[in-house]
């Protein structure tokens, strides 16, 4: 949830940040990362816990614009917020909530309620970030011939590159990191260990040293013998390329 006081001088907005006891179950630490804070897990905005068990944090942000941000509970479950402004997709193969810090965001006598006119009904959009984008999994659903028939054909020319934005937990930059460290094909990825693949992402900065690469091996197996269907439902189980 996301409320909104903004200050009489009209240059910035005291937003207040909290995610729901239901949220964030037996939770211990839950900080909040964003554009606000470059995303910065060594200096993460730490929420404190309030008597009703969910958790919450003040920032003052600047009026005018909007920041993506995202919460981190117990330092590995990432969750979105259930009344954000906006969702939009990441880098990464997920979405970021979005907060809209502006006075045209339905004012009330001076204080936005922090609800956007896009904003999507509570709780529906976490829903669809928990899903994976459509291009990841959806597309071998809809069409297994095709998608099947394209790695019979890749297959054998060993410069042929997969699209590993099809493991979730990968988006295009990450992608594009392992391809530049020559991991370019599903049973290239498939083969690798935990070991370098964090040390990829630890190479390219704080912002992609956080993602877990533990089932993307496992995700390259299945997607490199074509077996689409076994990968879509590996895939129901994880949220953001972990497991639940």
């Amino acid at each position: 949830m996301i409320k909104k006081e903004f200050a009489k001088t009209g240059k910035v907005c005291k937003t207040t940040f909290s995610l729901p006891k239901e949220a964030v179950t037996d939770a211990q630490e839950v900080v909040l990362l964003g554009e606000f804070n470059n995303w910065n897990t060594e200096k993460p905005v730490v929420m404190k816990k309030q008597k009703d068990g969910s958790f919450a944090t003040t920032l003052d942000l600047e009026i005018g614009r909007a920041y993506q941000f995202r919460y981190l509970i117990n330092g590995n479950v990432w969750e979105n917020d259930w009344a954000a402004d906006d969702y939009v997709p990441s880098v990464f193969g997920v979405y970021n909530s979005v907060v809209v810090v502006s006075e045209t965001v339905a004012p009330v006598n001076g204080k936005s309620n922090g609800k956007a006119a896009k904003a999507p009904a509570k709780k529906a959009e976490p829903k669809a970030v928990a899903a994976k984008p459509a291009a990841k999994v959806a597309a071998p659903k809809a069409a297994p011939a095709a998608k099947k028939e394209t790695v019979k054909k890749a297959a054998p020319a060993k410069s042929a590159k997969d699209d590993l934005t099809k493991i979730e937990g990968i988006g295009p930059k990450i992608a594009e990191l392992l391809n530049g460290a020559g991991i370019v094909t599903f049973d290239g990825l498939a083969k690798a260990d935990t070991k370098t693949l964090k040390g990829v992402l630890e190479n390219a900065g704080p912002r992609f040293k956080m993602h877990d690469p533990a089932t993307w091996m496992e995700q390259a197996k299945l997607a490199a013998a074509a077996q689409w269907e076994k990968l879509a439902k590996l895939q129901e189980e994880l949220k953001g390329g972990k497991r639940k």
